[in-house]
C-alpha cells in the first residue's frame, strides 16, 4: 500500500525495481536539492558495488525530475514511497522494530564531469603533496650532507615532507579507525613516526615519500577510467522533445520518457533515447556505441540508440525504452560496476586487509620482545655497530607491509579496463580479463556473429502460389515488433514493397523458435520450421525440400495462409581471418547455430571452423558449453541474440557482439564488443594476455621483495633506509608497471 503523495512513477518504478534487485538494501533517501542519497543496508554489504549499482539508476534521473510535483499513481509492488520535506523515501516491507537495526550509508550522487573532476583533482594533489614531499626530503638531505645550515633547519625540511607526505594516509587512516579497521596506511603512519622516535628522519620522509608517489599513480589510473567513462556520459542529453496529442510539442526531461512516448528529434540533435523510427528517414552518427564514425542509414522501423547523432532529417521516433534501460546507460553501467567486480587473483590479494595488518603487528611486538629480553639488543640505543631493537622492529614493520601487493592487481585491472573502454571493448570485471586469456574454446553463433546480420530477402514463397503479398504482410506484422536480424531484414524488404504493418492484438517471442501474434486476420506463427511443422503440417512439410544451399528460411503459419522467406546474409569480412588466429593460437572454434545443417556446414568450410553443430535450439548451445567446460576447457561464447543468452550464461566467459545486440545478450555478457567487429575479439584477448602478465610480474615483485626482506629484516641484515626503498620502491614499480597497460598498441588487423 502507498503514501498518499506518490511520485512519477516514470522514475519512481526504476529505483523501486532497484532496491527489489539488490541483496541487503532496505531502504533509499534522495534530496535532489541537496544533491544527497543515502541507502539503509541491513547485514555485510559491498558498498563500492551498491554505488555502481545505483549510478546506473540515477544517472538517468535529473534532481530537477526528482524535485518535480509528483503525479499518477504508480505500481511498485511492495516497495513504499512516501515524501519528506526536501526529498523523498522508498522502503522495503518491514516489521516495525527492522529500521533500529539498519545502518545508513550517504553515497555520491552520479555526476560524470564532477567525479572526473575530483578524480582529477584528487591525483593532481597528491603528486603535488608528493612532489612537495620529494623537494623538502631532498633539500633537507643535502643541507645534513654538506653541512650548509643548521640541523634544525634540516629536521625542520624533514618535518614538513613527512606532513605533506603522509597527509593523505592519516585521512585514510582515520577513517578507517573509526570504523575499527587498520589498514596500510596506519602501518605506514606508524613507520614514519617511529623512525622519528628513533632520530631517522630523513628515513621517515623517504617511506612517506614513496607512499604518496604510489598513491599518486594509483589515482592517476582511476581518473584515466573516470575519463572513459565520462567520455560516454557527456553524450547523454537530458530533455528531449515530445510530440503531443495535438501535434505541437514540449520539451520534457528524459527521465521522465515513458515507452510509446513519440518523439520529434531534429538534424544536428542527439536521440535522447533508444527508440524506433515511426516517420521520415536519416543517418546516425553511432560512434559514441560503437567507435565507428561511419553514418548508419535510418529508415521507416529502424532502431535509435540514445546518444548517438541525427545527421540530417527531420524524423520521429517512438520511445522503446526508458532512459534508465537505453543501450547507452547500460555500457556506462557496465564499466563501473566493472571498476568494482574483483578478479579471482584480487580475491587472494582482498586477505591482507585488517587481519593482515594485526598479525604484521603482533608479528613486529614478538621480535621486538625477542631482540630486547631474548637476545639481550638494546630496546632503543642505536649505535653504529649495533641497531636498537625498536629500530629492527621498524625495519621489520615497513617490509612486511603488503602495499605493493594491495595495489599489484587493482591497478592493472583498472589499466585493462580504461585500455578496452578507449577501443570499444567493454569488460564487465576483472574476472573476464583475467579468464580470457585462458580460454581453450571459442564457440560462436552464426548470424550476426560470423556472418554480417545484414540479411536480404531473395524469395517469397506461398503454398499454394499467388498469396505472396499476403505472407510478407502477415510477417511483417510480426517482425515490426522485433529487433532480429531476420526481423530487421523482412521489415525492410517489406517497406520497399510499399507493405505496411498490421495492427497486433497480442505478441510473443518463442526464443530459439521464433514469434506468435494475434491480428485481424487470426493466430500466425513466423519462424523455424519445427515452429510450424506440428500436427497435419508436419507430412506435408516432409515433402516441401529444404531452402537452397547459403539461404535461411522463415516459415509463415496462418489460418488463411502459409508460406516462407528466403534470406540470404554475407560473411563477415574479418571472420576468417579471426578464426584462423585462434587456431593458430591451439583455440578450438566451434559453431552453434540454429540454422540448417547443410546451410551451417558451408560458412564453416569457407571460414575453417573446426566444429559445427547445426539445428541447435537454446538449451542444446548450452548442453554444447556444458560439454567443453565438463572436460575441462574455458570456454568463452560469442553470440548477439536472445537465443544465445542461455549459453552465454553457461560460459566461463561470454562475449557479445555489439551494443546493438539483444538486452539478454548484453546482460549476460562479461565482455561487449562495441563495434560489431569480430576483430576485436583478438584485441580483447590481447589485452588480456598483457593484464594477466602484468599481475603476475606485479604479484611476484611485491611478494618476492616482502618475504626476501621480511627473512632478512629477522636477522637484522636491513638497515631502514634500504627497508624503505625496497618496500616503497616495489609499490611504485608496481604501479608504473601497470601503467603500461594504458600504451599497450592494438594488435594488427589479422589477415586471411
Amino acid at each position: 500500500m502507498h503514501d498518499a503523495d506518490p511520485a512519477d512513477g516514470s522514475w519512481a518504478e526504476s529505483l523501486a525495481d532497484f532496491l527489489l534487485q539488490q541483496r541487503g538494501v532496505e531502504a533509499i533517501r534522495l534530496h535532489p536539492e541537496q544533491r544527497t542519497v543515502q541507502v539503509a543496508t541491513l547485514g555485510e554489504v559491498d558498498t563500492a558495488l551498491l554505488q555502481a549499482r545505483l549510478n546506473e539508476v540515477l544517472r538517468a534521473l535529473d534532481a530537477k525530475v526528482l524535485a518535480s510535483k509528483p503525479a499518477g499513481h504508480p505500481d511498485l509492488g511492495p516497495v513504499t514511497l512516501s515524501r519528506e520535506d526536501d526529498g523523498v523515501r522508498l522502503q522495503m516491507p518491514s516489521c516495525p522494530t527492522a529500521p533500529r537495526f539498519w545502518k545508513w550509508r550517504e553515497f555520491e550522487w552520479p555526476e560524470p564531469e564532477e567525479i572526473e573532476a575530483r578524480s582529477r583533482e584528487e591525483w593532481r594533489a597528491m603528486a603535488v603533496q608528493a612532489a612537495i614531499c620529494g623537494v623538502a626530503l631532498l633539500t633537507g638531505y643535502l643541507l645534513e650532507k654538506f653541512g650548509a645550515a643548521p640541523a634544525y633547519l634540516s629536521r625542520f625540511l624533514f618535518g614538513i615532507a613527512l606532513v605533506s607526505g603522509g597527509w593523505d594516509a592519516a585521512k585514510d587512516a582515520w577513517e578507517n579507525l573509526r570504523e575499527r579497521r587498520l589498514d596500510v596506511h596506519f602501518l605506514m603512519l606508524a613507520v614514519a613516526a617511529g623512525a622519528v622516535a628513533i632520530g631517522a628522519w630523513e628515513e621517515g620522509a623517504l617511506l612517506l615519500f614513496l607512499f604518496s608517489t604510489s598513491g599518486a599513480l594509483e589515482h592517476y589510473v582511476l581518473h584515466r577510467t573516470h575519463r572513459e567513462i565520462n567520455a560516454l556520459t557527456k553524450a547523454a542529453p537530458k530533455l528531449a522533445r515530445v510530440v503531443l496529442a495535438d501535434g505541437n510539442t514540449e520539451s520534457r526531461a528524459v527521465g521522465l520518457l515513458r515507452k510509446g512516448d513519440l518523439l520529434q528529434v531534429r538534424p544536428a540533435e542527439l536521440f535522447p533515447v533508444d527508440a524506433v523510427i515511426t516517420r521520415g528517414e536519416t543517418a546516425a552518427d553511432e560512434s559514441t556505441l560503437t567507435g565507428e564514425s561511419v553514418p548508419v542509414d535510418k529508415g521507416l522501423h529502424a532502431p535509435v540508440y540514445g546518444g548517438t547523432l541525427n545527421l540530417w532529417g527531420l524524423v520521429e521516433a517512438r520511445v522503446e525504452r526508458p532512459a534508465t534501460q537505453s543501450a547507452l546507460a547500460k555500457i556506462i553501467g557496465l564499466i563501473q560496476t566493472a571498476q568494482h567486480l574483483r578478479a579471482p587473483s584480487q580475491r587472494f590479494t582482498d586477505r591482507f586487509g585488517t587481519n593482515y595488518t594485526l598479525l604484521t603487528l603482533a608479528t613486529v611486538l614478538t621480535m621486538f620482545l625477542v631482540w630486547w629480553l631474548a637476545l639481550g639488543i638494546p630496546a632503543f640505543i642505536t649505535t653504529a655497530e649495533v641497531k636498537s631493537a625498536f629500530y629492527r622492529a621498524m625495519t621489520l614493520l615497513v617490509v612486511m607491509s603488503p602495499c605493493a601487493l594491495v595495489l599489484s592487481i587493482p591497478s592493472a585491472i583498472l589499466a585493462a579496463i580504461a585500455w578496452g573502454a578507449r577501443r570499444g571493448i567493454l569488460f564487465r570485471g576483472g574476472a573476464a580479463i583475467e579468464k580470457l586469456a585462458e580460454v581453450q574454446v571459442v564457440a560462436m553463433d552464426k548470424t550476426g556473429t560470423l556472418t554480417e546480420g545484414n540479411l536480404r530477402v531473395a524469395k517469397v514463397e506461398s503454398f499454394p502460389p499467388g498469396r505472396e503479398d499476403a505472407i510478407l504482410q502477415l510477417a511483417v506484422t510480426l517482425d515490426a515488433h522485433s529487433n532480429h536480424p531476420v526481423a530487421r531484414a523482412i521489415s525492410r524488404h517489406a517497406e520497399e514493397r510499399g507493405i505496411a504493418p498490421g495492427e497486433l492484438l497480442e505478441f510473443e517471442s518463442i526464443p530459439g523458435q521464433g514469434l506468435r501474434g494475434r491480428s485481424a486476420e487470426g493466430v500466425t506463427y513466423v519462424g523455424r520450421r519445427e515452429l510450424v511443422g506440428q500436427g497435419d503440417f508436419a507430412s506435408w512439410l516432409k515433402d516441401v525440400p529444404d531452402a537452397p544451399l547459403g539461404f535461411s528460411e522463415v516459415w509463415v503459419l496462418n489460418a488463411g495462409a502459409m508460406g516462407r522467406i528466403l534470406l540470404k546474409d554475407e560473411i563477415r569480412s574479418g571472420s576468417k581471418a579471426v578464426l584462423q588466429a585462434l587456431a593458430a593460437e591451439g583455440v578450438l572454434t566451434v559453431m552453434l547455430t540454429g540454422d540448417r545443417r547443410a546451410a551451417a556446414v558451408q560458412v564453416a568450410q569457407e571460414l575453417g571452423v573446426a566444429d559445427v553443430r547445426a539445428g541447435l535450439h537454446p538449451e542444446d548451445k548450452v548442453t554444447a558449453i556444458r560439454e567443453f567446460t565438463a572436460q575441462g576447457r574455458k570456454t568463452a561464447m560469442l553470440g548477439d541474440g536472445v537465443n544465445d543468452a542461455p549459453s552465454l550464461a553457461a560460459a566461463d566467459v561470454s562475449i557479445a557482439m555489439g551494443a546493438r545486440g539483444s538486452d539478454a545478450a548484453l546482460e549476460q555478457a562479461d565482455i561487449v564488443l562495441m563495434q560489431d567487429k569480430i576483430e576485436k575479439l583478438l584485441s580483447a584477448r590481447h589485452i588480456s594476455r598483457c593484464a594477466r602478465a602484468i599481475i603476475r610480474q606485479n604479484l611476484a615483485i611485491s611478494l618476492g621483495s616482502v618475504v626476501i626482506m621480511a627473512i632478512a629484516s629477522l636477522f637484522g641484515l636491513v638497515p631502514l633506509t634500504l627497508g624503505v626503498l625496497t618496500h616503497e620502491g616495489s609499490t611504485v614499480v608496481v604501479c608504473l608497471n601497470s601503467l603500461r597497460l594504458l600504451f599497450v598498441r592494438e594488435p594488427d588487423k589479422p589477415k586471411a
